[in-house]
């Protein structure tokens, strides 16, 4: 069995000096640095050779957490994410505190609210939000298990967790949704 603990504290120490992981979400493995940090994310920008122009998905490990990140939530928005019965993440209007390459040209912000047990423990233990971007390159096929990872993907990064390395589980990438301040939602990928 793989050390989750070691794990987390490897990560947590990465993350805190601006590095980049390759960890296993709640959908398929991820890229992911400290949200909050900018040069952290522009790493991560170029391991995948991704365009800056496509914002990337922040992972938060409570939905009351969204109150802290967006300025204009739903009234009902912890009550309507907890809801949710599979893993969805939601574009919101107006976000707050994220550095410039983190959000959208237009205001937006793209949030999960993670419920796998891995990422809810190193989020709560960073205890800030983390980037989560598909593991491949830009226009690449996404990789659903580790082992479908490239290995310039694994080598780009400054720390790869070896907790679920040998699960070939395929989870689907998540729901996405777009909510507007009044609530009202559009479904972008199902």
């Amino acid at each position: 069995m793989v050390d989750f603990e070691q794990d987390i504290k490897n990560c947590v120490s990465v993350l805190k000096q601006g590095g980049t992981i390759l960890y296993p979400t709640d959908t398929v493995w991820g890229l992911g640095c400290d949200a909050l940090n900018e040069e952290a994310v522009d790493k991560i920008f170029s391991i995948k050779h991704r365009p800056r122009e496509k914002s990337m998905i922040v992972l938060l490990a409570d939905a009351r957490d969204i109150l802290q990140y967006v300025a204009t939530p739903h009234p009902d928005i912890i009550t309507i994410v907890e809801a949710f019965e599979r893993p969805t993440t939601v574009i919101y209007e107006n976000a707050l505190g994220f550095p410039d390459n983190v959000v959208n040209e237009d205001g937006s912000i793209a949030i999960r609210v993670t419920t796998d047990p891995f990422c809810k423990a190193l989020i709560k233990r960073f205890r800030k939000p983390l980037i989560s971007t598909s593991a491949n390159i830009s226009g690449a096929p996404t990789a659903p298990i580790f082992d479908s990872i490239s290995s310039e993907i694994k080598e780009g990064v400054d720390c790869v967790v070896q907790f679920r390395q040998n699960d070939k589980t395929i989870n689907a990438p998540s729901r996405l949704i777009k909510m507007a301040d009044d609530g009202s939602v559009e479904v972008l990928r199902g």
